[in-house]
């Protein structure tokens, strides 16, 4: 595995794992879905755009974001930010989770289609072995069955999920474009939004303090990792990183709510970061090989 590469898994590990407490904390503040979306979008949007004009100004110029790359980097964060808040607030984290974790799946086929980047066996593989894991680790919940709200987290989860991949593929095919600005950006229309439809009379109803901590440090923290991670590895390495989310996340609501995993869960939590460590640790054990001999 190449040294870059090494380097973009690393870097999606750490956003990862940042971002596992993040539906904990959104449980936590006990605001709806819009309410949510105000704080978290405009949280997250001041935080990109402060950290572009202190560290990035002069290396990223702004016009690139007219380019249509720079547009669909916008739109996938603007809808990234918008439908996650939506989901947590109307179904089963454990559904939100499930849909989300479809995120390797468009990334492969965006890659595919985007950039003709072929997807190894490994690959493919290590997708099926870690979604039927996340299949058992919420197959024993008893609010899985099929209904309004449920039907309505799924649906947002996935288009997550493809503005997720959408995000990683775009960075792969033009690295070049201004990272933080573009998120910022759609992060802040995405804020926008939310505070025009909840308004400004409700968005303090709940814990704002819990918000803050996912728009102000989980949020920025994992979703530059992520992204910046995309410039050096492959889309599908990088969303099969994310789905860490999808096994801890439930351990995090554990910790925090008293919530206790289930044995399903944790069966289906072991295969995921088996399989996970398997898939990253197996080709640098076999470039090492030939070295040591």
């Amino acid at each position: 595995m190449p040294r870059s590469s090494r380097y973009g898994i690393a870097l999606a590990a750490f956003g990862a794992l940042v971002l596992t407490p993040d539906a904990l904390f959104m449980r936590i503040s006990g605001l709806d879905g819009w309410q949510m979306l105000a704080w978290r979008g405009f949280g997250v949007g001041a935080m990109f755009w402060l950290a572009w004009l202190i560290l990035a100004r002069r290396e990223a110029p702004l016009h690139r974001l007219l380019r249509p790359a720079g547009l669909v980097l916008i739109v996938a964060q603007y809808f990234n930010a918008l439908l996650f808040p939506m989901a947590i607030a109307a179904a089963p984290v454990a559904v939100v989770l499930l849909a989300v974790a479809t995120v390797p799946v468009w990334a492969a086929l965006l890659s595919w289609l985007a950039l003709g980047e072929p997807t190894s066996r490994a690959t493919w593989a290590t997708i099926v072995a870690v979604l039927a894991g996340i299949g058992i680790a919420v197959s024993g919940h008893g609010d899985l069955a099929l209904n309004r709200a449920a039907l309505t987290g799924a649906l947002c989860g996935l288009g997550v999920a493809l503005s997720l991949a959408t995000t990683f593929v775009s960075l792969r095919r033009a690295p070049e474009l201004p990272l933080l600005p573009a998120l910022g950006t759609g992060a802040l229309l995405a804020g926008l939004t939310g505070l025009l439809v909840a308004g400004p009379g409700r968005i303090g109803d709940g814990n704002v303090a819990a918000i803050l901590v996912t728009a102000l440090l989980i949020l920025p923290a994992s979703f530059f990792s992520l992204s910046q991670a995309s410039r050096y590895t492959q889309a599908a390495n990088v969303s099969l990183l994310m789905l860490l989310e999808t096994v801890l996340g439930p351990l995090w609501v554990w910790i925090g709510l008293g919530e206790a995993p289930t044995a399903r869960m944790l069966a289906g939590g072991a295969i995921v970061l088996a399989s996970l460590a398997l898939y990253i640790l197996l080709p640098q054990r076999r470039r090492a090989a030939p070295e040591a001999a």
